[in-house]
């Protein structure tokens, strides 16, 4: 049973990637699994409502049911009511896109945000997705709440990831992803430049409570408008909005089983 659950959750998320379609037999070899397994266990995905096929002998692709439980999910917790004036106030002052994610055993998932920039280059990527902890501010702020032994353990269950698939500044070594980690801790908030993606920066502060880190917000944006020296500008206002995130969690149930 349990290696049926793990092939089940291993296709969704395969198709949770894909947003275009996944062929059986691409799912197939990209799982390892046998063709006909493959061809049952999507079968089932369908008939249970999370999958469905684009054309007879075609692509699979996920339905909204999923997402449907996610956002139920959220709506019931209560985080996002909580957070989002919080989030809309920080993005119309940054003028860039604000996020929260919160943390989920050993990951963190963004699950709000708001968008401060108005024209120009607008940065905008895809919600509910886990953190990369190796190369994003979000998980640098994340682990300099931790020891560096903690820090590095949770790393190495996620992995680097390839280099070619973030920016030409991303860590690919334990000392140099100490060093941001470290920075990170010493300033109370993380900054990147070109780490995440070519010509983007962030930076993240973590939103913590008296047995750790809850979550974390960040602002990220072009780096010809998100300058370093604009992110400290903007660091006051950014620890401010983690602190008050904390002191309004109360009120999700999210929260209070992390704090």
């Amino acid at each position: 049973m349990s290696n049926l659950l793990e092939r089940s959750f291993n296709t969704l998320e395969q198709l949770a990637a894909h947003p275009e379609g996944m062929t059986v037999s691409t799912i197939a070899a990209t799982l390892n699994m046998p063709l006909s397994a493959t061809h049952r266990l999507l079968a089932e995905l369908c008939r249970c409502g999370y999958a469905r096929q684009v054309r007879e002998q075609g692509e699979y692709v996920l339905t909204m049911k999923l997402v449907s439980l996610g956002l139920g999910f959220l709506s019931a917790s209560g985080v996002v009511d909580v957070a989002q004036p919080l989030l809309d106030h920080l993005a119309e002052e940054s003028g860039e896109l604000v996020r929260l994610a919160v943390v989920d055993g050993d990951e963190l998932t963004f699950v709000a945000k708001a968008q401060g920039a108005r024209r120009g280059l607008r940065y905008d990527p895809d919600m509910g997705l886990s953190v990369r902890l190796s190369c994003s501010a979000a998980g640098h702020a994340w682990l300099s709440t931790m020891s560096d032994e903690e820090a590095l353990s949770l790393v190495a269950k996620q992995g680097f990831g390839q280099p070619k698939d973030f920016g030409p500044k991303a860590p690919t070594t334990v000392k140099a992803l100490l060093t941001y980690i470290q920075t990170a801790r010493k300033r109370g908030f993380s900054m990147i430049n070109e780490v995440f993606a070519p010509s983007m920066t962030a930076m993240a502060a973590p939103v913590l409570s008296p047995t750790g880190a809850i979550g974390v917000v960040t602002i990220a944006g072009p780096l010809v408008r998100l300058t370093e020296a604009r992110m400290e500008e903007l660091a006051e206002a950014l620890k401010a909005t983690a602190d008050e995130i904390r002191a309004a969690s109360g009120a999700s149930g999210m929260f209070k089983r992390r704090a």
